[in-house]
């Protein structure tokens, strides 16, 4: 099995992909920070781990559905789907302080297959974690469990079907975003969907986080462009969307739509295709402030017209960005982006608008610095955490009106919590006709306890968020970390559907427990 995971040890990338830290952001760290390199990381193949507890007769019946070459039982396997990709999953990867690991890796070919390992884990009491390309930064691959299996969905990789007249195809839930593109373009479309996560994350966990691409403003939300789904539980399969719309009774996508594996195992989605871009134009704005750069945005979304991407970085952002080109413009950076058969004409409405609203045309070059750079950040937060700072985000969304004030509460929130010196960051990345998105990015020292005190930090910005009027995740999901404020957010009632849900569906408890419903 381990020739074909797509997981790496602790870091974003492999280390043939590592991008080193621009000379002038390295030289702020050391000034800044006076940061100190750690030493080296804790290698794969240095993992040991006891003996998994298994039960001889569920490995037994694992192995007859699936086949004993994809049971995995060896300890750096087990290792490597132990954990997702936030910085405290990378830092206890690094030392060696790894969480409890999974009995075994499981790997089905099919939906039947899924549905048949379900009803081992029922029979035999076994919590089971669905894992499509292992980039949860929310602990959404924490059970609380005392012994579980991973339920790698990586042989579901298939394009299954396109129909070019409705422009939706079926796509097997493991099948890897950049995959899932090729093989889309062979038929003239694309999905339009390039979160962060894009080159490691697969279809089914965009499904299961509700995931938001960097082009949202264009293509819209991964949920927005789900109009079908098949989902495996513990007592059979649910199959939902035979019509773009309908008014028979409340829409079951939208249950297992942001389940994150706690209701079922979503094993297919059926989704609305875009014809590919003839065109493609991106390019930079400056605006005096963060303020002035909202109004900008909010502008475009409720008025239009609405690029493709439209995303603000404040103040500090756009500064240690600048520094990184060797460049100091001050000011707030909007990266604006269209894509479409013609955008010559979208792209002159557009640059109106923003001269209007007082912004200063930088030209295409920040735009395509962006475009070209945009899978970039977690690897830089590699080589951060090489020198030795500890670099971390978080994200929240509310309605415009209610934006001002969740920005300045969270910011207050982690510069209370977290040692001085530390720089938060923030940018605007997914806006609405009703609100828009923080990102927040915290860069710090080490120091003592690096992940003891960003949890702490984390729950003093997770609490401003829910005071403040945000909702406690926009694109990255609840997991464990944000289970708790989760509850806050939909209240008592709302979580007790929830459970009732999760007890007609998996009456044995063995989704994924802990995760999503307290």
């Amino acid at each position: 099995m381990r020739e074909e995971r797509r997981a790496t040890w602790a870091r974003w990338g492999t280390p043939e992909q590592a991008k080193p830290l621009p000379e002038a952001v390295a030289g702020l760290l050391k000034q800044v920070f006076d940061v100190t390199p750690p030493g080296p990381a804790t290698a794969l193949d240095a993992v040991s781990a006891p003996a998994p507890a298994l039960a001889e007769a569920a490995l037994a019946a694992l192995v007859a559905v699936v086949g004993a070459e994809h049971v995995g039982t060896e300890a750096a396997e087990r290792a490597l789907h132990a954990s997702g990709k936030s910085t405290p999953d990378l830092f206890h990867q690094r030392t060696g302080e790894l969480p409890e690991l999974p009995a075994a890796v499981v790997a089905p070919a099919d939906h039947e297959q899924v549905l048949a390992v379900l009803a081992v884990c029922a029979e035999h009491r076994l919590a089971v974690v669905p894992f499509g390309g292992g980039t949860s930064v929310v602990g959404g691959l924490a059970p609380e469990a005392v012994g579980y299996l991973t339920l790698d969905l990586r042989r579901l990789d298939r394009l299954v079907a396109v129909d070019p007249v409705s422009r939706t195809a079926v796509l097997q839930a493991g099948l890897p975003a950049p995959r899932a593109d090729e093989l889309l373009a062979e038929h003239g479309f694309t999905l339009g969907h390039v979160p962060q996560s894009y080159e490691y994350a697969t279809i089914g966990g965009f499904a299961a986080t509700r995931s938001s691409g960097q082009a949202s403003a264009g293509y819209g939300r991964f949920d927005d462009m789900v109009v079908g789904l098949t989902v495996a539980t513990p007592r059979g399969t649910i199959s939902t969307g035979r019509a773009p719309a309908s008014s028979a009774g409340p829409d079951l996508r939208r249950l297992f739509l942001g389940s994150e594996g706690a209701f079922g195992v979503i094993t297919d989605v059926t989704v609305r295709v875009r014809p590919l871009a003839a065109e493609r134009h991106y390019e930079g704005w400056r605006f005096e402030s963060f303020a002035d750069g909202v109004a900008a945005a909010r502008r475009l979304a409720q008025d239009g017209p609405r690029p493709t991407v439209l995303r603000l970085s404040d103040e500090v952002e756009t500064m240690l960005g600048a520094a990184g080109r060797g460049r100091g413009d001050g000011g707030c950076l909007l990266v604006v982006g269209h894509e479409g058969a013609s955008v010559e004409h979208a792209v002159a409405q557009t640059a109106a608008v923003l001269r209007e609203c007082g912004g200063q045309e930088l030209g295409e070059e920040p735009g395509e610095q962006w475009a070209a750079h945009r899978f970039d950040a977690p690897y830089l937060r590699d080589a951060l955490l090489d020198a030795g700072a500890f670099a971390e985000t978080l994200e929240t969304a509310a309605f415009w009106s209610a934006l001002p004030g969740l920005y300045d509460a969270v910011r207050e929130a982690l510069f209370a919590a977290l040692p001085v010196p530390s720089m938060v960051l923030c940018h605007v990345s997914h806006v609405y006709e009703t609100g828009a998105s923080l990102y927040f990015t915290v860069v710090t020292a080490y120091g003592d306890e690096p992940v003891a005190r960003w949890q702490r930090a984390k729950a003093a910005a997770n609490d401003a968020i829910i005071a403040a009027g945000g909702t406690i995740s926009h694109h990255h999901g609840v997991g464990t970390e944000h289970r708790d404020w989760f509850a806050k957010e939909i209240g008592r009632l709302g979580v007790d559907v929830l459970r009732a849900v999760k007890r007609e569906l998996d009456p044995a408890r063995v989704l994924n427990p802990g995760i999503l419903v307290p």
